[in-house]
């Protein structure tokens, strides 16, 4: 555990995704260095085929982040100009651009109860244009993939799954990423699995869809090095492929470390009428939820986190306080009212594997104080 100032509590520490483990890091990144292995070498490679083991997926795809990952499985996936993608405006607005900048119209809709795409909504957003829809696996949570595969299947419709928040969740047993087209992953630092620096990588059962995100990361070249057609240029690094491989060894662990603390969470929160919690880690037997993030609803939201702030303790407005349609330079010009009432009362309090059970307590006496006092 990384020293933090006495009495507070950081939204998330990026010095101890570093020190925690200098020793393992240095020691990688001279392996790499002395190989001269930086693009496209053997760590990758093997990255990938553990990635796609991890998730039960045939394939597996590193690229530079998970904004390319969402762009270029949509292409691959044959959405482009004239098309319509749904996809929930509760994300955040990467997951809009990947569709905009593949041509297509980006969709928002509502979100249920549980802050995940609401189905019904999804549903009836199809026109005869609509080509897709984007789930968001928020917070470690899976998305409803029964209802919204049946969505899809009965109107002829693409699932890609924004799953950048949660690689390792499940649903009634199937691992996030794999239910659709393709699937995405995010590596950014404060995630589940996390690099350091931008990394993403996106998962298929398809072999077409693979070939051809081989080819869109990597310039249009396929496997001879011959140019298919036109590319970007989205290889993960191999350095942070062999990061990755090395942490992706230790993540059941890290997850199990998070759903500790979820419950902890729930135990002391969950008498504060004042609140609404995620579930407790095993309250619904048909989601194994990794915990990404601690996301609540919390009445006067922001006297609550302006106290917490004073007391040292960090916290996140989701996307910034606003959901993707709500950017008015976005033009969406799209009303959802349950989730512009939802972004009200959302905030997310310290959710990872450097917070110590002392951290929770602190972080919940500060919450039970300020509605005590209130």
């Amino acid at each position: 555990m990384t020293p933090t100032l006495a009495g507070r509590v950081p939204f998330f520490d990026y010095r101890h995704a570093f020190l925690s483990e200098e020793e393992d890091l240095v020691r990688i990144f001279r392996d790499v260095g002395h190989r001269g292995a930086f693009i496209l070498q053997d760590d990758l490679g093997r990255f990938e085929q553990n990635l796609a083991q991890f998730v039960g997926a045939r394939y597996a795809i590193g690229v530079a982040n998970a904004t390319d990952g969402l762009h270029l499985a949509l292409r691959a996936a044959g959405v482009g100009p004239g098309d319509e993608v749904i996809f929930p405006s509760h994300t955040m607005t990467a997951t809009a651009a990947a569709i905009y900048f593949a041509g297509a119209v980006p969709v928002p809709v509502e979100c249920g109860p549980d802050h995940l795409i609401d189905p019904e909504a999804a549903a009836a957003a199809i026109t005869p244009r609509t080509r897709a829809i984007i789930p968001v696996h928020l917070n470690g949570r899976t998305c409803a993939m029964d209802e919204l595969t049946q969505i899809a299947a009965r109107h002829g419709l693409i699932l890609i799954e924004d799953a950048a928040q949660a690689l390792g969740s499940r649903y009634r047993g199937q691992a996030t990423g794999t239910f659709g087209a393709a699937g995405v992953f995010s590596f950014y630092p404060a995630k589940l699995l996390g690099c350091l620096g931008d990394g993403g990588a996106v998962v298929t059962n398809d072999g077409a869809i693979f070939e051809r995100l081989c080819q869109l990361r990597d310039h249009g070249r396929g496997a001879g090095g011959e140019v298919a057609a036109w590319g970007l240029n989205s290889r993960l690094d191999n350095l942070q492929a062999a990061i990755l491989d090395w942490r992706l060894s230790t993540l059941p662990e890290a997850i199990e470390r998070r759903r500790d603390l979820a419950q902890l969470y729930r135990q002391r929160l969950a008498g504060i009428d004042e609140l609404a919690l995620p579930p407790a880690p095993d309250e619904d037997l048909d989601r194994y939820d990794v915990f990404q993030n601690y996301e609540i609803e919390a009445r006067d939201r922001d006297r609550l986190r302006e106290f917490l702030n004073a007391e040292g303790i960090g916290t996140l407005l989701p996307w910034g306080g606003k959901a993707v349609h709500q950017w008015e330079r976005l033009r969406f010009g799209a009303q959802l009212p349950h989730t512009e009432s939802l972004f009200e009362r959302l905030l997310l309090l310290p959710m990872n594997t450097s917070l110590e059970d002392h951290g929770v307590h602190a972080i919940c006496d500060a919450i039970d104080r300020f509605y005590r006092s209130a």
